[in-house]
């Protein structure tokens, strides 16, 4: 699902923040998207690899695509209008979610190095480096303005550096105590951490997730805002004569619309 800005990115500690919001996203509003979104000053912006239209602009009212204007009856340019208004009134509910994931996320990551039995010296080095990027993915969080700043390449360029910064601080450590306890004739002690360390990403993973069931409540609370915006593309039209389908949701959520709620 690529529907906000924010509710995207890929895995790894405070990373898993904005996938599983995005998750949550999905599975609680039912709501998804197939275009990537970009928000400027003047207009929204909906772009997508296939099909066609693949980039739509939304602007007060107005509406083009593929670089055409689409004319648009009143009723239909007043839809859209506040399409665009309720959706930019809705991003900093969405960062909000977002930033309170990358907090769960961060203690989620230190409870488990807690268990690790870590020295004093990495464990003060991985509080800070945790603390580092936790302040930085908030920073990305609060100025980002496209899913494209996380999708892709971009989103993997980010994770891995976050990954090359401390699964070496880790296993250093990790290493450190098997060999201690492999040259003090405990060989099962050894085994065990150093299968400690190769489980060590996935734990990680399973416990974020775990806590990241906190967001739920905040995301539904979203979930009607959600909805309206898709009830009120419905039944606006593209050039082609197909609807826009900026968002999709589930048919079970959109009865609402066909009884005529929608302004």
């Amino acid at each position: 699902m690529r529907l906000l800005p924010l509710l995207i990115a890929a895995n790894a500690l405070a990373v898993h923040a904005a996938a599983h919001a995005q998750d949550e996203f999905t599975a609680a509003c039912q709501a998804s998207s197939s275009y990537d979104l970009t928000v400027a000053a003047d207009k929204l912006v909906f772009d997508r690899a296939a099909p066609a239209p693949r980039r739509l602009e939304l602007s007060a009212g107005q509406l083009r695509a593929d670089g055409a204007a689409v004319r648009l009856n009143t009723e239909d340019g007043d839809r859209l209008a506040l399409f665009e208004r309720e959706l930019r009134e809705l991003l900093p509910k969405v960062r909000a979610v977002a930033q309170r994931g990358v907090d769960l996320a961060l203690q989620g990551a230190r409870a488990e190095a807690a268990g690790l039995g870590l020295g004093a010296d990495t464990r003060a080095e991985l509080d800070r480096r945790l603390s580092a990027h936790g302040a930085e993915l908030r920073r990305r969080i609060a100025t980002s303005t496209s899913t494209h700043d996380w999708q892709g390449e971009a989103g993997a360029r980010y994770v891995d550096a976050i990954l090359a910064d401390l699964a070496p601080l880790l296993a250093a450590d990790l290493g450190e105590q098997a060999m201690t306890a492999a040259l003090g004739g405990d060989p099962n002690a050894a085994a065990a951490l150093r299968q400690r360390a190769a489980l060590l990403d996935g734990r990680v993973e399973q416990r974020l997730r775990q806590r990241m069931q906190a967001l739920r409540p905040q995301v539904q609370a979203l979930c009607p805002a959600i909805h309206h915006l898709a009830e009120l593309q419905d039944g606006v039209r593209g050039a082609d004569g197909r609807a826009l389908d900026l968002l999709e949701v589930a048919a079970a959520r959109q009865a609402p619309a066909a009884s005529g709620r929608v302004p």
